[in-house]
C-alpha cells in the first residue's frame, strides 16, 4: 500500500527532473549555433578573388610596381578582404597579414571584386632608398691614369715630284772622230814585225 502511494511523487519527480534537464541544456545549444562571425574571413565583407592566370601573383607594400617592394604573393584562386582602393582605382588594399601593417596592395585587374564599395585609401609613405656607398677620393685618384703630355710621331708624307726624271742614253766610249782600237791594233802589229825583221838582218 505504501509503495502504491510513492509511485506517483517518484513519477512527477522524474518528469521535473527532465524539464530542469531540457531548459538547462537549450542555452548552451543556442550560443553554440549563433557564434560570432569574425571579420577576418572574407565572407565578412568585400573580397577579391585572385583569377590571373599565372600561378601568383605579387603583393607589394604601397599601390606602385615601381616604387613599393614586395612583400607577399598570393596564388591563383586565393581570397582576401578588401579595404579600400587607390585614387586612380588600379590598386586595391587587402588584408595581409605578413606585411607590414598587416595591409598590402593588390593590381586590380589581376583579380575579381566582390559587390561593394571600396573607399579612396591614400598611399603609404614611399620607403627610402638604400644608402649609396661612397668612394674614398684619395684611394680613387691611385687608379686614375693621367694621359702624357708628350705627343706621338706623326707621319709627313714626302713632297710630290713635280718633274718625271729622264734618262739619258751613256755616250759610247769611242767617238766618232777618235781612232778605231782596230787600227791601233793592226799598227802595232806591223812594228812589231818590222822590228823582228830588222833584227833578223842584223844577225
Amino acid at each position: 500500500m505504501t509503495q502504491t502511494r510513492f509511485q506517483p511523487i517518484i513519477f512527477i519527480l522524474l518528469i521535473a527532473l527532465l524539464i530542469v534537464g531540457s531548459s538547462a541544456a537549450s542555452p548552451s545549444t543556442l550560443v553554440l549555433a549563433q557564434g560570432p562571425t569574425t571579420d577576418s574571413t572574407p565572407e565578412a565583407g568585400i573580397f577579391i578573388t585572385v583569377l590571373y592566370d599565372e600561378p601568383q601573383i605579387n603583393i607589394r607594400m604601397g599601390p606602385s610596381s615601381t616604387i613599393y617592394p614586395v612583400v607577399g604573393t598570393m596564388v591563383s584562386g586565393a581570397t582576401a578582404r578588401a579595404l579600400g582602393r587607390s585614387p586612380g582605382g588600379d590598386w586595391i588594399q587587402i588584408e595581409f597579414p605578413s606585411a607590414p601593417g598587416g595591409k598590402g596592395w593588390v593590381y586590380s585587374p589581376l583579380v575579381q571584386l566582390s559587390p561593394g564599395t571600396l573607399q579612396i585609401v591614400e598611399p603609404p609613405p614611399t620607403p627610402a632608398p638604400p644608402a649609396t656607398s661612397t668612394i674614398d677620393p684619395t684611394l680613387a685618384a691611385q687608379f686614375v691614369i693621367q694621359p702624357t703630355s708628350t705627343r706621338l710621331p706623326t707621319f709627313t708624307p714626302p713632297p710630290t715630284l713635280e718633274v718625271s726624271p729622264t734618262f739619258t742614253q751613256p755616250s759610247s766610249f769611242y767617238t766618232d772622230d777618235s781612232v778605231p782600237l782596230a787600227a791601233i791594233i793592226a799598227a802595232l802589229a806591223v812594228l812589231g814585225l818590222l822590228g823582228f825583221l830588222l833584227s833578223l838582218i842584223r844577225r
